[in-house]
């Protein structure tokens, strides 16, 4: 833009925010590529990443006479910002009503679609294309993330078992809630019997790795395609972790827990399988001492010391940044093997590995009374085979316990990453903004200003 063209020019730089004065003649357009002719009443202009507006005043007569005024603001500063992969804050986990199902991981729409599908292939005699694990074979590619997370586990149960002397774990003795400090808190949440005689206060005692980790148990099947675990056979069958069981289906060998290697796929037809190579009887259970391999699969036996041996403090950093990242490598590793059928209920917390949910009638939940006691069975989720168990964070083990009143200042973290965090291990940066560690906690008396 030449001075020639509008002389008397006034330029104003703004930042982010342009100033519009009223004015009787100016005109409102689009935005013109560069480089093309202004209107001399008006116009909007693009060039690279500034933004320009033009305005005259209020003789459009005589318009070389009349000063001019230029607001430009550049935009650079916007578009070069980095805008971090987690935000600030999040929300706390919702707790899901106990009086509905849960939502589906995968949408009934997809779900119906599907079925239509293969309905429409068994009217037609055409068997449905299967492709592994769906038809009972292995995935190669997934064998050795099996090991790596039958290792992990391991170790996971290992460093909690160390953590549970070093760090007080409590639990209410009249609901399922989890404190993770030296002293319980004093937030009134609990929903357990008699709690409006205590104005829902907890009553807290000691925990247990089991507070902590929560594991979730499910069948162990010899044959997953086999026969189904009804509800009078069911105490034929050993309960070990949902995540070993998982293992062991994605290629894990263990002595103690045979399970079936298929060398010829299944066939269906729709939802009927037509060839699954025959019925195989369970082995004998194994008789002798256990394997090396099989020890240290689940958290029985593990209680906490009444006298425990003092660790220094960097040998209690180190076990619980190990404990953490065995943690993480759990969660990363069930994960990637959830490409096998998983299946958890929608009314409870029953998890079962397979391609089919079993028919024991232990459901509890909301309106069991019609379903018989059945489990609704629908894919599960992520944190129903790992389950989080969050617990509210404690920025100050050394400080006053939490306040009810100042709830709202405060975050939540899994049991496990805040049992490792109050050891001495380092923040995961995907934790933190659950946490809300850039939040400034104020007084109790202070908490009532705060908008």
């Amino acid at each position: 833009m030449s001075n020639s063209l509008l002389p008397h020019v006034t330029h104003k730089s703004l930042t982010n925010t342009f100033l519009l004065p009223k004015c009787r003649h100016f005109c409102n357009h689009e935005l013109l590529p560069w480089p093309s002719r202004m209107n001399r009443d008006g116009a909007w202009q693009r060039r690279q990443q500034v933004l320009v507006l033009i305005f005259g005043g209020s003789n459009p007569s005589a318009p070389d006479q009349t000063p001019w005024t230029i607001f430009h603001a550049s935009v650079r500063a916007a578009s070069n910002i980095k805008r971090s992969k987690y935000p600030q804050n999040v929300d706390l986990p919702p707790i899901l009503p106990k009086n509905k199902k849960k939502p589906y991981p995968i949408p009934l729409k997809t779900i119906q679609r599907a079925a239509r599908a293969d309905k429409k292939l068994a009217e037609k005699g055409i068997e449905k294309h299967l492709e592994p694990p769906k038809n009972g074979l292995l995935v190669p590619d997934l064998i050795p993330v099996a090991h790596e997370v039958l290792e992990a586990w391991k170790r996971l149960i290992k460093g909690l078992a160390q953590l549970i002397d070093i760090v007080p774990v409590y639990g209410c003795s009249h609901c399922t809630e989890v404190h993770v400090g030296p002293v319980g808190h004093l937030i009134q949440n609990c929903l357990g019997p008699s709690n409006v005689n205590r104005r829902s206060l907890h009553e807290w005692v000691r925990g247990s790795i089991d507070d902590v980790l929560n594991p979730t148990e499910s069948y162990h099947l010899f044959d997953p395609f086999g026969h189904r675990v009804k509800h009078d056979t069911r105490f034929r069958y050993d309960r070990i972790p949902a995540v070993v069981e998982l293992c062991i289906q994605a290629g894990v060998d263990l002595p103690l827990y045979p399970s079936r290697r298929r060398l010829v796929p299944i066939r269906m037809l729709g939802k009927k399988v037509i060839d699954r190579g025959g019925f195989v009887d369970d082995p004998e259970p194994l008789v002798g001492p256990i394997p090396p391999s099989c020890l240290g699969l689940d958290t029985h036996g593990i209680h906490r010391s009444a006298d425990p041996p003092a660790l220094p403090a960097s040998l209690v950093k180190e076990i619980a940044e190990e404990t953490l990242e065995a943690w993480e490598a759990v969660r990363a590793g069930v994960g990637k093997l959830r490409k096998y059928s998983v299946k958890a209920c929608g009314y409870c917390s029953e998890v079962h590995v397979g391609p089919w949910g079993h028919n024991a009638k232990l459901c509890g939940a909301f309106k069991h009374q019609w379903r018989d006691g059945k489990h609704g069975w629908q894919d599960a989720t992520l944190d129903e085979v790992v389950p989080p168990n969050y617990v509210w964070h404690v920025r100050d083990p050394d400080g006053e316990p939490l306040r009810n009143g100042l709830r709202r200042f405060y975050g939540k973290a899994p049991a496990v990453v805040e049992m490792c965090v109050q050891a001495g291990a380092e923040i995961p940066r995907h934790y933190r903004p659950m946490m809300r560690l850039d939040i400034v906690i104020p007084e109790c008396d202070e908490a009532r200003l705060v908008a």
